[in-house]
């Protein structure tokens, strides 16, 4: 009976992990009939769900009940999310950023990793369904950040999206770019605040700062994220706009780290969801070189249940 009691309670994610095991629950609810002293056993062992109530009966802790409302949600919300229009799903991910006081993160990489008509669309998304612009929301909701001017860069550009690139002009920004980092002085507020750092990374397209990029690291022996300081929204932009898999697989795997909190776990949905269509493969990739592991094998050994399936099914195909 301990075994059973086990499984149940791993299936209510209560030995950690993601989303729950339904067809573990189902299988319990057929298994257990008449036999009320394994339901009782499960109660009695799962002190995190269950606390004894004066001697009388095992109660139901509050927090816990919270807790489960959202891993049994987590399937649902995925499957909300990958069937909306991807432009509404981009704008209502925006808003909810914007309004809920979270971290700038996902506002960049909407305006970062989308092509320059599927940015143009979630604008036009966010104006129907909130009757204000992106643009104006960002600036007001980050007013008082010194990110603010590249964030509404990063959210009003509309990229050239073609081949070319000019290697002297690329080289040249490079030069501009090591100066700004010389002169901020390792001062994270003062860099993301130079025009022009902000001019480079809001309108050059996205081949043009691979190359910039690349010219960085052969003149001054560093890749450039790491001498952008401490101000990450500036360094998630430089990474979103020229490593965009590597960029995805470094939330996906802060999101299955022991300790995650409630913010890097909904990562999991999002990146699932809104790039099993667009570099998944890459995001494989960059993730097996960075961790070492097979990231479908990280998912399968975190999530539970339903969730699990829908999360491999984006992933890997499975």
């Amino acid at each position: 009976m301990a075994d059973e009691i086990q499984h149940l309670t791993r299936a209510f994610s209560g030995l950690g992990g993601l989303g729950v095991d339904e067809p573990a629950m189902v299988s319990a609810l057929a298994k257990w009939r008449k036999q009320p002293e394994k339901l009782s056993g499960f109660r009695k062992s799962f002190n995190g769900f269950f606390k004894d109530h004066g001697g009388v009966i095992e109660k139901c802790e509050e927090e816990y009940m919270l807790h489960l409302a959202a891993e049994f949600s987590r399937f649902k919300n995925l499957m909300v999310m990958w069937a909306m229009h991807p432009w509404e799903r981009d704008a209502r991910l925006a808003h909810h950023v914007l309004h809920q006081a979270h971290p700038a993160a996902i506002v960049v990489e909407i305006a970062c990793t989308r092509t320059a008509e599927e940015l143009l669309g979630a604008r036009k998304a966010y104006q129907a369904l909130f009757h204000h612009s992106l643009e104006e929301d960002v600036a007001y909701r980050a007013k008082d950040k010194p990110y603010c001017s590249l964030l509404v860069g990063l959210v009003s550009a509309y990229r050239y999206e073609g081949p070319r690139v000019s290697e002297e002009t690329a080289r040249a920004e490079a030069k501009a770019l090591g100066a700004a980092v010389k002169s901020a002085g390792g001062g994270a507020a003062k860099l993301v605040e130079n025009d022009e750092v902000v001019r480079i990374l809001t309108t050059r397209s996205k081949p043009h700062l691979v190359e910039t990029f690349k010219h960085y690291k052969e003149i001054h022996g560093r890749h450039i994220e790491e001498d952008l300081g401490h101000e990450e929204t500036l360094r998630e932009a430089a990474l979103c706009l020229a490593t965009p898999a590597r960029y995805f697989s470094q939330v996906m795997g802060v999101a299955l780290s022991d300790g995650a909190d409630h913010h890097a776990k909904e990562a999991l949905t999002r990146v699932a969801v809104t790039r099993a269509d667009v570099d998944m493969d890459g995001i494989r990739a960059a993730y097996h070189e960075q961790f070492g592991g097979k990231l479908e094998d990280a998912i399968a050994g975190k999530a539970h249940g339903y969730y699990r399936d829908a999360l491999l099914s984006l992933v890997a195909g499975k």
